[in-house]
């Protein structure tokens, strides 16, 4: 077996296993990429939600990246919960002086279960820090609309306008994920889809396919973001990444359909093997 590329998480630990480091690190190892991690917080968590968060203090998660980038040189980076906005300044020093290659910034603002997971200054440094410098930004509709100090999206039109007025903050790209529609079918009923919309400065590109109706949908934006990320240091390009981590958390939802883990709602799984990695964008997904 060949040397595996390197990607760093720079996130909360989630007790419950379901989001977080944990998901990522499960998730760049199913998609051949060996994961490194610097904890910013540790959640007291299950699948009914987040009950205390101690973040770890800004220099000790320094010391954890600069360690990491001396010593293993990632090629991609994904960001997740930073829990306060030191934290977020000091990791947007990192990224404005380049240290922290192929950038992927997962905005964690609040749990599934609704807990906020960032103390006040967080979203204004986001905003103005860390966001910038992003290779890619991937907030869901509740996010966007946190960063942009609006309304969620609830049209195709509405969700596409956040995505393109979001790349004003800086990045490269964005992609509004999570967004459900209904899709009227030739015997009269509608099914929902699932819709994310991709900005860049070039061009913008609806992805959709079927929802997976689950009750155990836990860790679905972190798995996303690192299977993100885990394309970007495989080399893949962006629009192919976005369509291969979209199967990746398809796949989770539906392997952990049937589950019965926990009282509340359960994670995605990262158990069974994610779909094969090529520089061939996957059909039929969109």
């Amino acid at each position: 077996m060949s040397t595996p590329p390197v990607a760093l998480t720079i996130a909360g630990s989630d007790s419950g296993g379901g989001a977080g480091i944990q998901a990522d690190l499960a998730t760049f190892a199913a998609l051949g990429v060996h994961g490194s991690s610097a904890v910013t917080a540790v959640t007291v968590q299950d699948t009914t939600g987040v009950q205390t968060v101690h973040c770890v203090p800004v220099d000790v998660v320094l010391a954890q990246i600069r360690v990491v980038l001396a010593d293993l040189r990632p090629a991609a980076v994904k960001v997740g919960m930073l829990g306060t906005a030191d934290t977020v300044a000091a990791v947007g020093d990192l990224a404005a002086a380049g240290s922290l290659s192929r950038l992927v910034v997962d905005p964690v603002l609040v749990s599934s279960s609704g807990q906020p997971l960032a103390a006040d200054g967080v979203l204004d440094t986001l905003r103005r820090r860390l966001v910038p410098h992003a290779e890619l930004v991937t907030p869901n509709t509740a996010e966007a609309a946190a960063l942009l100090d609006c309304e969620p999206a609830t049209t195709l039109d509405e969700q596409t306008e956040q995505a393109s007025a979001l790349l004003g903050l800086g990045c490269r790209a964005v992609v509004v994920t999570g967004r459900t529609e209904g899709q009227q079918s030739r015997r009269g009923t509608r099914s929902p889809l699932r819709v994310d919309v991709l900005a860049t400065a070039s061009a913008v590109r609806v992805f959709s396919a079927p929802e997976v109706l689950t009750h155990n949908d836990h860790g679905t934006g972190c798995t996303f973001a690192s299977a993100v990320a885990s394309c970007l240091a495989r080399d893949v390009p962006l629009p192919a990444a976005i369509e291969h981590a979209r199967c990746v958390v398809r796949k989770a939802l539906r392997d952990a359909s049937t589950w019965r883990l926990g009282q509340g709602r359960g994670p995605v799984s990262h158990v069974n093997a994610h779909p094969d990695l090529t520089l061939e964008a996957p059909r039929g997904e969109h």
